[in-house]
């Protein structure tokens, strides 16, 4: 059985802008084209469609999910490899609502807070992971000594200044790209040398070139490329990595 593209997109809630989007650039082809020229999609182009979602819900850039798919010959290993960082996302996801709920528990009932409470707050969440993370990755370098000896002095009003300021360039960064600047655009460029300061106000000093090696690692760490585009709209950080390269 064969879909056209408006039988596909009503299927599966994916618009047939971005189903054309996703032929045009190699991502998803069908696999039949009628008389008059038509897209045809078949079983295997659905199949490969429901993996392109899973990889973007998983925050896997789009340009490298096509290789990323292509790469396994066994699509039944592939899937069952993505069903189980799903579920371990929902494990970490059941977590954290159960830990929220437990703050809202404390708050509604307005009542003294009490061991048990901050054992169900904080389950949830292990800063650990990620400590040990980039302690592993950059613990050898100045930058991550002289970011760890200035954050431990932070407090709230420091964390949620850094907080406002960093929303405030994202958005602002984002917007233009929206708006069709191009990388180069002064007003991008401008945004671009506030973000650079903001590196360097709050964490390390941050030069011309390591602000570029942190463009390029916002697109080659899918975890980074997914939490840019959450805060500036989907392609944020590939947008910041070009600003960045093209930047004085």
């Amino acid at each position: 059985m064969a879909f056209t593209v408006g039988e596909l997109s009503r299927l599966t809630g994916v618009t047939v802008r971005a189903l054309h989007h996703y032929d045009e650039i190699g991502l998803i082809r069908p696999s039949q084209r009628t008389a008059a020229g038509y897209r045809l999609y078949d079983k295997r182009d659905v199949l490969r469609l429901q993996q392109v979602l899973v990889l973007r819900e998983l925050g896997v850039p789009l340009d490298d999910i096509g290789p990323a798919i292509d790469a396994s010959a066994d699509r039944a290993a592939l899937l069952r490899k993505h069903r189980g960082m799903l579920a371990e996302r929902r494990t970490r996801i059941d977590a954290m609502l159960a830990a929220v709920d437990a703050a809202l528990e404390v708050l509604e009932e307005d009542r003294t807070m009490q061991p048990e409470d901050f054992k169900a707050m904080f389950d949830g969440f292990n800063p650990a992971d990620h400590e040990d993370e980039a302690r592993e990755r950059w613990g050898s370098t100045p930058a991550y000594h002289e970011a760890s000896r200035r954050t431990k002095q932070y407090g709230k009003p420091e964390w949620e200044a850094i907080r406002k300021e960093s929303e405030e360039i994202y958005t602002r960064i984002g917007q233009l790209m929206q708006q069709g600047a191009a990388a180069s655009d002064p007003a991008v460029q401008a945004a671009v040398e506030d973000h650079r300061k903001h590196i360097d106000r709050w964490f390390y000093p941050c030069s011309s070139q390591m602000h570029r090696g942190l463009g390029e690692m916002y697109v080659a760490d899918p975890r980074f490329t997914a939490t840019l585009d959450k805060k500036g709209g989907p392609g944020l950080a590939r947008f910041l990595r070009d600003a960045i390269a093209v930047s004085p």
